[in-house]
């Protein structure tokens, strides 16, 4: 078998000198032959090279989009001027930290037509629908920005299962509608929803953490981890939230008379409401 001179004659020469180095050490002694050995694989002074870290950061879109899965804040008052939602207006809604699973479900039924003395029925189309969602997301809560986070999403849920009832505006209207997005234009973009349930799992198994309410003031983004700020303080109001927990959110796809007037399958199945189209529809 022909060597490439020029490839394999490193390699060889590297293997000579290492044998060499070797033979040279052992006639040296036990101790000069480990030593010999150890120089090869023991960095010097056995402290090990420095090593680099960088700091952590979301995976975004080359086209600059955020494809992770959240729940929009409704545009009202109350809603995008909130101290206790503001964690949630700085990342446009109530992103899930973690993948979350998702299971949704399309239904087309039909009403069985049975004549009498006949072997198979006949079927009649009655209606298409999207069926409720649910959405199961971990939280986990390390700090106090973690902790803000997690009470922020515990608020907003509570906060959009309910009407306007009693004092204060918009007085009778039913709970806000909001806008699911996730994973690009091509799988949920707008998507029109009611939050018509949310499970909160607060186990007994877990940590939980003081968070310190008064950083609700002091920030509106998460520029406050670049500027250093203490994110494990316990001083002044403080709250205490789990470690780890799971947050169940069922949502139901809807949309107006009005849309749904204007709603073509043709158009649809060739894809012309998704992407800068999307309408919402699924």
């Amino acid at each position: 078998m022909a060597i490439d001179n020029k490839k394999d004659g490193t390699v060889v020469d590297k293997a000579v000198k290492l044998a060499r180095d070797s033979v040279q050490a052992f006639s040296d002694g036990a101790d000069g032959f480990m030593k010999g050995i150890r120089s090869r694989t023991i960095p010097k002074d056995g402290e090990p090279d420095e090593l680099q870290a960088t700091n952590a950061k979301w995976a975004s879109d080359p086209n600059g989009k955020d494809w992770r899965v959240k729940l929009s804040i409704p545009n009202i008052d109350s809603f995008q001027s909130s101290p206790i939602l503001a964690p949630l207006v700085a990342t446009g809604g109530l992103a899930f930290p973690y993948t979350p699973t998702i299971i949704m479900s399309h239904a087309a039924s039909y009403s069985a037509i049975t004549p009498v003395h006949s072997n198979y029925p006949f079927f009649a189309y009655q209606n298409s629908q999207v069926d409720a969602m649910t959405l199961t997301g971990q939280f986990y809560c390390q700090n106090n920005l973690e902790g803000l986070y997690w009470l922020g999403a515990l608020h907003y849920l509570r906060s959009i299962t309910k009407m306007f009832y009693g004092a204060g505006s918009n007085q009778g209207a039913p709970p806000p509608v909001v806008k699911l997005n996730g994973y690009g234009d091509y799988v949920f973009k707008d998507v029109p929803c009611m939050v018509t349930n949310f499970t909160l799992d607060m186990p007994t198994d877990v940590d939980y953490i003081a968070v310190d309410m008064t950083m609700l003031g002091e920030w509106n983004s998460f520029d406050a981890i670049e500027e250093g700020a203490d994110l494990t303080s316990t001083d002044g109001d403080k709250s205490y939230v789990p470690t780890e927990s799971q947050m169940t959110v069922t949502i139901q796809p809807i949309y107006s008379r009005a849309l749904v007037e204007q709603f073509s399958l043709d158009k649809f199945a060739k894809g012309g409401y998704l992407g800068s189209n999307n309408k919402g529809f699924i």
